[in-house]
């Protein structure tokens, strides 16, 4: 046992004390308290708090502490926003840029609207829950306040469907979507279930009124088609498919987009997924929207089909990651959304940054690919304006951005070293 002084807070929202010359990272600890941890190697475990942060506030949930689900529920919420801020401003700082950070915007709204729940068997009993921080220990719980309240009922629900599995002693993950119709689950990591499996699932399903139940996106049984409101329109939701975390979150999101192309006429959604900007942008603008899945790529075109009132709106499959749209196949487009998973878009910036869009849509939920990829479009001749923080992850290391990019009308494409 060690007795330590903490000196800041790591990008996983851990307590970083140094002992010795050496760092050790301490979750749940915050900057400036003195604590006891049982310490090994570069990490400890939280035992006591010797001298608490003046900045240390009541947790939300009994289970934070044990569960790893959150990395930060005690901070006031100044010293909060401003932790997760200096998320972006590392990264900014890595990649040698500068740039205005305008205030955080707190989107948890009604809640989470997702969940991806582990299950783990112990002595043929089926434990549902979330690891522990730094840890593959799972961590059994029964409620989660920062889920919406249609979510409530999943985890017992993802317990009931899990002791079905029990026998194979598999770890199992459970993503679950709240929708108009019910809760969609997606069972992950079991492999090919067996005929009993299947009838045992379909009734606990129907008892539980899952509007779906599916196994690796191969369906189980159906009961309600599920489908999400994307601005009034009836989108079909494909089995695991992406959404942003909180409806507060996306409709946010689309705002700042909307702001920013109110003057656009033909848009590019790349990395479009079931259409959540290109549905909005599609009301004012013609929209080409670009996604690797597949099922997110028909349920778009499913939802644009039967929604009046839409500029024409063309969706395809394709992988932006090794295909980008290269600088000619941008060249009828005024304006370009990209909203790439955590990894960010390389080879598209870098595309992007050859093309003569006169404006860009940054979206992300990773600060060091963002970066990145604003770095090579600023290499590129374009000037980045403010960044928009968005907290649809309350309480996480995760957050969101959007920053409009532009390039001057009398400006070049490539008039400076493209990075990378």
């Amino acid at each position: 046992m060690k007795t330590l002084k903490i000196d800041h807070m790591s990008h996983r929202g851990e307590g970083v004390a140094v002992d010795k010359g050496e760092k050790i990272f301490i979750p749940f600890a915050l900057t400036g308290e003195t604590v006891s941890a049982r310490v090994e190697g570069h990490y400890a475990e939280l035992i006591d708090i010797l001298a608490p942060s003046p900045q240390r506030i009541p947790a939300i949930c009994s289970f934070y502490g044990q569960c790893g689900g959150c990395a930060v529920q005690t901070l006031k919420s100044e010293s909060y926003a401003a932790w997760k801020i200096s998320l972006l401003e590392n990264a900014a700082q890595r990649e040698g840029l500068s740039f205005k950070i305008l205030p955080m915007v707190n989107a948890q709204g009604l809640g989470r609207r997702r969940v991806a729940l582990h299950a783990r068997i112990s002595n043929g009993i089926a434990q549902v829950g979330f690891m522990a921080a730094r840890s593959h220990r799972l961590v059994e719980i029964n409620h989660c306040p920062l889920l919406v309240a249609e979510l409530n009922p999943a985890l017992q629900a993802a317990r009931d469907l899990s002791q079905i599995l029990a026998s194979r002693e598999k770890p199992l993950d459970l993503a679950v979507t709240a929708t108009p119709e019910g809760m969609d689950f997606d069972i992950r990591g079991a492999g090919d279930l067996a005929s009993h499996e299947i009838k045992a699932l379909v009734k606990t399903a129907q008892a539980h009124r899952l509007a779906r139940l599916t196994n690796h996106a191969r369906l189980v049984t159906l009961i309600q088609s599920p489908w999400i409101d994307i601005q009034g329109t009836r989108t079909p939701l494909p089995p695991g498919a992406f959404l942003q975390a909180t409806q507060a979150g996306e409709e946010m999101i689309a705002l700042k987009i909307q702001e920013a192309l109110k003057k656009s006429k033909s848009v590019a959604d790349l990395f479009c997924g079931i259409g959540a900007f290109s549905l909005r942008i599609a009301r004012y603008a013609r929209v080409a929207a670009y996604d690797n899945n597949s099922s997110a790529i028909e349920a778009l075109c499913a939802a644009s089909r039967q929604t009046a009132g839409l500029k024409p709106l063309h969706a395809e499959t394709r992988d932006l990651f090794n295909r980008p749209l290269t600088a000619q196949e941008l060249t009828p487009f005024d304006a370009v959304v990209f909203d790439p998973p955590r990894a960010g878009a390389l080879a598209q910036a870098k595309s992007l940054a050859h093309s003569k869009i006169r404006t860009i849509v940054a979206v992300s939920c990773n600060a060091q690919s963002f970066c990145r990829d604003a770095a090579i479009l600023i290499a590129g001749g374009y000037s980045m304006g403010p960044v928009t923080p968005i907290d649809q992850f309350l309480y996480s290391t995760h957050l969101e951005f959007v920053a409009v990019f532009t390039r001057p009308s009398d400006q070049p494409q490539g008039k400076r070293r493209l990075l990378g």
